[in-house]
């Protein structure tokens, strides 16, 4: 082909080229939030910071705990919530690819082989029959290569690509909050469980203790030496003691069954592994360190409503590019014959295309699209911003409780100590004859009561431990600076 052929579609390629850095649509920038200097309780956490204080990304492991490590290890690998928030990350994967690919041109191979044979029945048969050296049998052959290219003049095709690259970081960001909610509610389930555990052995002891209160207040009674409503008083505390019981075994059995599923497992699967005896689990020291507005590069709930934010600023500029015209370049490469050689000579063709399409008449279905996308953003927004806010307040819950709990668990404990000693001195007495055995049975019964107390406060510290670590956004690894990466391009 002469020179001057190849000019005009080689000056529309280049300006095309040189248009495609033209990205209509504004460029997102993260929006800054308010956030305050500490947390409220951030002094009062500090102050008790010591050599057990936990590092956040694996922090089940400084409850000190072989079983609850394990446990957790399991669940993060094996809880189908989890699979399903790795499954979504592949697909989000999958659409940054068709992303790309549609910036860059097509190209497919077709070709097709006939073999015709004509009836002159047909008006067409009848009329061709008539032709000199007509031939009623014939075949065709062709082989063909297209390409096409759609010039991304105004960075519509780009900002799609932009959403599609901000949507892979929010579902990375959605696979690590899951990975947190896994842990931190495997490790509350095992400590509620430890817990009632616990609070069972001594609802077992002291239906022991309040089954020989009453064997001694019957005693008693038919020798005269206590009146009816002791007896009677005596009867209620043991039903009593016996019906919290039952409770007790029906809330253990919900929690190992919520457990089993956590880890993904069939109901009952790991009951014998957790009625194995153990040390209940206690709260390892927690410092609040850092900034509330830490929390935004932490929480991976919080990454996942930015980037999904991002996402629809990116395809608010989408909607935006469909104002302009679109171009796109074809070209056909190929040969076809009806007899000869599929190769030979005259039998090549050849065909190139410049295509345009602009929605003239169709602005205003373009400008619902963009106020539909604009208030999209605008309720993503929104979104972020109020995750942030309930982010901020799970924090501050999360530190009030274990601050509170752990005040409370130490309280408790020194009013059992107290009640061991005061067990002590009235079983010293009653084997020296002093005190009756009635009152070393009355003994037990308040120290029982107070270690149960002791136990629920000490249970509750722990899960306070547990909800304050998924508060901070701890225990999740995602490559983040891989993500950052990706958001960027």
């Amino acid at each position: 082909m002469p020179l001057p052929r190849l000019r005009l579609p080689c000056l529309l390629i280049a300006a095309g080229l040189a248009a495609t850095g033209c990205t209509v649509g504004n460029d997102y920038h993260r929006p800054e939030l308010p956030q305050a200097a500490q947390y409220l309780h951030q002094a009062a956490l500090g102050a008790r910071q010591d050599a057990d204080s936990a590092e956040l990304r694996q922090w089940w492991t400084a409850f000190g705990d072989p079983r609850l490590t394990r446990l957790v290890t399991v669940a993060l690998a094996q809880n189908l919530d989890l699979a399903q928030a790795q499954a979504r990350v592949s697909q989000a994967r999958a659409a940054i690819g068709a992303a790309d690919a549609a910036l860059l041109p097509s190209a497919s191979l077709g070709g097709q082989a006939a073999r015709a044979y004509q009836s002159v029945q047909t008006p067409l048969g009848q009329v061709l029959n008539t032709t000199p050296g007509y031939e009623r049998a014939g075949s065709a052959r062709e082989l063909n290569l297209q390409a096409s290219w759609e010039l991304d003049l105004f960075g519509g095709l780009r900002r799609e690509r932009e959403a599609a690259r901000a949507d892979y970081a929010a579902s990375e960001a959605g696979w690590a909050a899951t990975r947190l909610s896994v842990a931190a509610q495997t490790a509350d389930l095992y400590l509620t469980i430890q817990g009632l555990q616990a609070r069972l052995d001594l609802a077992r002891r002291q239906v022991g203790t309040d089954a020989a209160l009453l064997e001694l207040a019957t005693l008693l009674y038919d020798k005269g030496l206590a009146n009816e409503p002791a007896l009677r008083q005596a009867e209620a505390s043991l039903a009593q003691a016996r019906a919290v019981v039952p409770g007790l075994d029906t809330a253990r059995e919900v929690a190992l069954h919520a457990l089993d599923v956590m880890l993904g497992a069939a109901p009952g699967t790991y009951g014998d592994d957790m009625a194995a005896a153990g040390v209940m689990a206690r709260a390892p020291r927690i410092t609040a360190g850092g900034s509330p507005g830490e929390l935004l590069r932490r929480r991976p709930d919080l990454i996942a409503a930015e980037r999904r934010l991002a996402a629809a600023s990116a395809r608010t500029g989408a909607a935006v590019a469909e104002y302009y015209p679109k171009l796109s370049l074809g070209a056909l490469f190929g040969s076809a014959t009806a007899g000869g050689a599929l190769f030979g000579s005259g039998s090549g063709q050849a065909a190139g295309i410049l295509g345009l399409r602009w929605r003239l008449f169709d602005f205003g279905r373009i400008d619902a699209q963009i106020e539909a996308s604009r208030g999209q953003e605008a309720e993503l927004l929104a979104a972020y911003r109020l995750a942030a806010l309930h982010a901020a307040e799970d924090v501050e819950n999360a530190g009030s409780a274990l601050l509170r709990h752990e005040e409370q668990a130490s309280l408790l404990a020194q009013g059992v100590h107290a009640l061991e000693r005061a067990r002590a001195a009235a079983l010293a007495a009653y084997e020296k004859g002093v005190v009756s055995r009635l009152d070393v049975l009355q003994a037990d019964s308040r120290l029982l009561r107070a270690a149960d107390a002791r136990e629920q406060a000490q249970t509750a510290s722990a899960r306070a431990a547990v909800a304050t670590y998924r508060a901070l956004g701890g225990g999740w690894q995602t490559p983040q600076a891989g993500t950052e990466a990706v958001a960027a391009r």
